[in-house]
């Protein structure tokens, strides 16, 4: 079934729920409870089998797979306690990446980038994050995203992850996604690097429409890096109870990652502007040669044309017409002058 856009709300009073996105039919959700020497993990599309987990001593990531699904994110907010502005947001899936801090839990925007190789466009989805004393909630748009590594963490218990809480959890899932990002840079630099190679040795017709999707690319990358830098920076500075101070360092070095993403993307923006500016530049010399080429061209042929002008003219008094030799003479001097303008033009390096 094709995506629907659907309407985006109007006049409608705050906290109503409405899911702004493109309709899908996606829908699960998906379980993973764990603590150090037990682990569960389901999946269900009953919002009632998740309730429970809300007062399980046990860490749970409880993952909702379609938002579009307004009842089910109403009916976990009552549960969970979740303020209806903050499920309006959730809804709203165009949000600036952001966070804001609850006595009861932390609420996360963030954006979910990923690579299409049809399009060579980079696709934008919301992910949004509570995070409360024993459970992080997760709501995406639909299935797929770059938390597979977290999930195989904890399924076969590698690292620490099942030894430490939910605000490690939160911070296993924001470094996937800022991980997700060195990806994508890396497949722009290789973007990078053949546009530089069409760029200078203009091979390509479609060079400039490259140029300009790269760097749309880029612009919205840094829509989604900017933003990331305030939220990790707002969560070291240790603001909620929730995240402790252990876990601190952890969001640190995912801050330190935000930073030099933004520092390469700038980078990559900068490159890009110069291959733009030498892929106008070459357009510009090549149209100069073929310019100049035809000048020279035109150049020479200016006396040739005013001989042959003059000698056109058919007046019944010109001596040079009843002269035997007068054709070949007017012949050899048009060519002598061609010559001539040729080996001068050479001589000046003008070919």
């Amino acid at each position: 079934m094709e995506d629907r856009v659907l309407p985006i709300k109007k006049g409608l009073p705050p906290g109503t729920l409405v899911y702004t996105g493109k309709h899908r039919e996606d829908f699960e959700i998906e379980v993973m409870s764990y603590s150090p020497e037990e682990f569960r993990e389901f999946r269900t599309a009953n919002v009632e089998d998740v309730l429970s987990f809300k007062d399980s001593m046990a860490t749970t990531w409880i993952n909702i797979v379609g938002v579009h699904r307004t009842d089910v994110v109403e009916r976990i907010g009552e549960h969970f306690g979740i303020h209806p502005l903050v499920l309006e947001d959730i809804l709203n899936v165009n949000q600036r990446p952001k966070i804001e801090f609850f006595d009861e839990y932390v609420f996360l925007v963030l954006k979910m980038i990923t690579y299409d190789e049809n399009s060579s466009e980079l696709i934008s989805e919301q992910v949004s994050l509570i995070l409360t004393k024993n459970c992080v909630l997760t709501f995406q748009e639909k299935k797929g995203d770059v938390f597979e590594p977290v999930r195989e963490r904890i399924r076969h218990n590698k690292g620490v992850i099942r030894k430490r809480k939910s605000d490690y959890l939160l911070y296993s899932l924001v470094d996937a996604l800022v991980d997700n990002y060195f990806v994508l840079l890396e497949r722009i630099d290789d973007e990078t690097e053949i546009l530089e190679k069409e760029v200078l040795e203009m091979s390509a017709e479609d060079t400039v429409q490259k140029i300009y999707l790269l760097k749309r690319n880029l612009i919205e990358l840094r829509k989604t890096i900017w933003p990331l830098r305030e939220i990790l920076n707002a969560i070291t500075k240790g603001e909620s109870s929730l995240i402790k101070e252990e876990t601190l360092p952890y969001f640190k070095d995912v801050y330190d990652h935000t930073i030099r993403i933004a520092d390469t993307v700038e980078t990559f923006r900068d490159i890009v502007s110069g291959l733009l500016d030498v892929y106008l530049s070459n357009m510009s010399n090549k149209t100069n040669e073929v310019m100049k080429v035809l000048t020279i061209i035109a150049t020479i042929f200016m006396p040739l044309t005013f001989i042959a002008g003059i000698y056109g003219m058919n007046f019944e008094y010109m001596p040079e017409l009843g002269w035997k030799w007068g054709y070949p003479v007017v012949l050899i001097v048009m060519g002598v002058i061609a010559f001539w303008m040729v080996v001068y033009f050479k001589k000046k390096k003008w070919l």
